[in-house]
């Protein structure tokens, strides 16, 4: 299914030329943490709905425009950098604009979250698997040909976390045999962060060290 699918024109924009009175009764009746602004069919940002409690409701929306927020996405992008907008501007609502920059509609953050959800990455099963090396020594190219030298697939890898230092990659296979996969990031000096009961070496070093246990304690 096509993200353009889910654009949404429920609510029409606010046009600039309204006044705060009547945004903040819109606002009453709605759960969005903006709405888009659009002069002229143009979109010239987002206004908040915790600002705009602060606004003089005798005033026009175009004489709070330098308190709009400036975020959106164009009609082209693929979910995964609309998913980023959401993320980096903390709003529930992204307006959508097309090549000209004129308003065509808006994403909700939970039609975007419902749509994840169907991507092959969550849908179907598989295991995950997170790893973590040096930021300068790590290669995606690398990681999928670990994975692929051992007959597993791929349903998708991203990075989950990152210190300046080092990154850890996460990762969902099916298919192929997940020791082996393990052992060959081992060999190429991944951290392995997640836990497997498949993990060979990690079962080996708990039966020596409960059996060292158990020699200390006769």
């Amino acid at each position: 299914m096509e993200i353009t699918n889910y654009i949404t024109t429920d609510f029409k924009a606010i046009d600039s030329q309204e006044t705060i009175a009547s945004v903040k009764d819109f606002f009453d009746d709605i759960t969005f943490s903006h709405f888009p602004v659009v002069e002229e069919g143009i979109y010239i940002g987002s206004i908040s709905s915790e600002d705009i409690e602060t606004f003089d409701s005798d005033k026009k929306v175009i004489d709070y425009k330098y308190t709009l927020a400036t975020f959106f996405t164009r009609k082209d992008s693929i979910w995964l950098e609309v998913l980023e907008v959401f993320a980096k501007n903390h709003t529930n609502l992204i307006p959508v604009l097309d090549e000209n920059n004129s308003y065509v509609g808006y994403y909700e953050l939970d039609d975007i979250m419902s749509f994840f959800h169907q991507t092959p990455f969550l849908k179907e099963h598989g295991l995950i698997l997170k790893v973590k090396k040096g930021i300068v020594d790590y290669s995606m190219g690398q990681i999928t040909q670990i994975v692929e030298s051992n007959n597993g697939k791929l349903l998708g890898l991203f990075i989950s976390e990152s210190d300046g230092n080092s990154i850890e990659v996460t990762m969902k296979i099916s298919l192929g045999a997940i020791n082996e996969i393990i052992q060959t990031f081992r060999r190429y000096n991944y951290e392995i962060i997640s836990e497997h009961q498949e993990d060979d070496y990690i079962n080996t070093l708990k039966e020596r060290s409960d059996y060292l246990d158990k020699y200390l304690n006769m």
